[in-house]
């Protein structure tokens, strides 16, 4: 007999499939459609916001194709709270022109193939902290902001040639080791999420891709048809794909136009109050022994984020880029100009800071959506940062799972008390590098005398003197605001377009 893998089991996840009856609703008058379209987005927006539950994320997804028209995927952290969600659904008025073409109900779970010693030791093993954090991110994950999703479920043959439960463990293991090579390949690119449906579903998992760009969901599929995990001992139901909207683009998905709506918004609007939401775990994709190393991906849960797919600090950054723009002052896009960033604080000595950084840096540009990893150190206090930019937000977070295990890590930015105006990134042209400290020297003497001000910090790019940022740390929003619309802040501002090589590049205010 061969030995059973052990599991850890997590949330429980239900995917629902509907399917929208167009004819009846062509037929509907129209204050029957917009209550219908009311009580849909109210339902959608309480469930994103987990108001229905302790804990959990959800989300919607538009599927093509004629096997279902909407996908809502819950995630929960019991069976008793995925069934109330269900049956909620129920109860609006959208209900009424729906159906529920097809279902998978499973539940997260990491097995002994992803770590023997985290099983056999127990959860208060000595096991290495990159390791449990992304184990904790398979088992409680979130919906990531990909815009695409693929979803199907999948079995392991057990035919008389090619049998999977008759394979040693160590066998079994190999496989998916290799496997789960494949899958690295994608990091970054994808993020999944495997349930295990066993006693539950028809098939064995029910497995969920979500991805920036859906020819990244053919190819990571495709590319893995041919390990033998696949080729010999794979089965697999049917395919879904779609893209996620927000519940308020519920009315304009029904009438026929492109959603999500937020996209046809002009590039200024955008720029003003584009949203970057949280929790992307960032791990890589199907399977396998897949934590060693930058190369392994793990992220885990991104530090200082709300745990229901959205973090804080958006909420409030949109409101305060508005403010800003009204002031015509320019604040930057959430998280840079079209990157994401993770920023992290250490008090270890600067050059062994940047020796572990340089180590880890290397790993990172074997990934095609890494831009840079540097270190920073500040002016006039011990202490320095490490930003690390990257092409995708889960990326980004997948590097914040490594560069926490740096020596001498405080902090997150982010998660410091009081308001954060975190991340001004500044290139300075060179010949004007002194005027810049100098005015930031200026400035500081103001912000000493500032009310609501606790302390600010110009750091330096220690490979480059003309990178630059300033990290401001302030009681309240208010306190911040209040000096931004002073006349000292807007001379600044005015000063600093003559000796900046290029715009301020902000990754977010919080």
């Amino acid at each position: 007999m061969t030995d059973a893998p052990p599991t850890d089991e997590g949330w429980f996840a239900l995917h629902d499939f509907r399917t929208v009856d167009w004819d009846a609703w062509r037929d509907a008058p129209e204050h029957e459609r917009n209550r219908a379209v009311g009580e849909g987005v109210e339902y959608l927006r309480t469930h994103e916001a987990v108001e229905d539950a302790e804990d959990g994320t959800s989300a919607v997804f538009s599927i093509l194709g004629h096997k279902a028209d909407l996908l809502v995927i819950h995630f929960r952290p019991t069976l008793d709270a995925l069934s109330r969600a269900e049956r909620q659904f129920e109860r609006t008025a959208l209900a009424a022109y729906t159906e529920q073409a097809t279902s998978y109900v499973s539940v997260t779970e990491v097995s002994g193939y992803v770590s023997q010693d985290y099983f056999e030791e127990g959860e208060d093993a000595d096991v290495d902290e990159g390791l449990r954090r992304y184990i904790e991110g398979k088992l409680e994950p979130d919906v990531p902001d990909d815009q695409y999703v693929a979803f199907y479920p999948m079995s392991k043959r057990r035919g008389e040639k090619y049998n999977w439960y008759d394979l040693s463990f160590e066998e079994r293991a190999e496989m998916m080791s290799v496997h789960g090579d494949t899958g690295r390949e994608y990091a970054g690119k994808i993020k999944q999420v495997i349930a295990s449906s066993v006693g539950f579903d028809d098939f064995e998992w029910g497995v969920t891709l979500f991805s920036e760009d859906p020819t990244e969901i053919k190819d990571i599929v495709y590319d893995m048809r041919f390990d033998d995990v696949s080729s010999k001992y794979g089965e697999f139901g049917q395919f879904y794909i779609g893209r996620r909207f927000p519940p308020a683009d519920l009315g304009a998905y029904l009438d026929g136009e492109s959603v999500p709506t937020s996209e046809h918004e002009t590039a200024h609007e955008h720029g003003a109050h584009g949203e970057a939401h949280g929790h992307a775990h960032g791990d890589s994709p199907h399977g396998g022994s897949d934590h060693g190393g930058a190369h392994g991906g793990g992220g885990g849960h991104a530090h200082g984020d709300s745990p229901h797919g959205e973090s804080d600090e958006d909420d409030a950054s949109g409101d305060i880029r508005g403010e800003l723009e009204d002031l015509n002052i320019y604040a930057g896009q959430p998280h840079g100009e079209d990157v994401y960033a993770t920023v992290l604080y250490s008090e270890a000595d600067s050059d062994e800071l940047f020796e572990e950084v340089e180590g880890l840096r290397g790993n990172f540009d074997h990934y095609g959506t890494h831009v840079k990893t540097a270190v920073y150190e500040a002016k006039e206090r011990g202490r320095s940062a490490v930003v690390s930019i990257w092409d995708t937000q889960s990326a980004a977070e997948t590097a914040a799972g490594f560069l926490s295990e740096l020596p001498g890590i405080v902090s997150r930015a982010g998660e410091e008390s009081g308001f954060g105006t975190m991340g001004m990134f500044y290139t300075v042209k060179s010949e004007h590098r002194e005027d810049f400290v100098e005015k930031f020297d200026t400035v500081g003497d103001v912000l000493a005398d500032t009310d609501g001000h606790q302390e600010t910090d110009l750091m330096v790019n220690i490979e480059d003197e003309d990178d630059m940022f300033i990290a401001s740390q302030w009681n309240a929003q208010e306190d911040a605001m209040e000096f931004f619309r002073s006349d000292a802040f807007r001379d600044t501002v005015q000063w600093g377009r003559d000796i900046l090589a290029d715009r301020p590049r902000h990754v977010f205010l919080a």
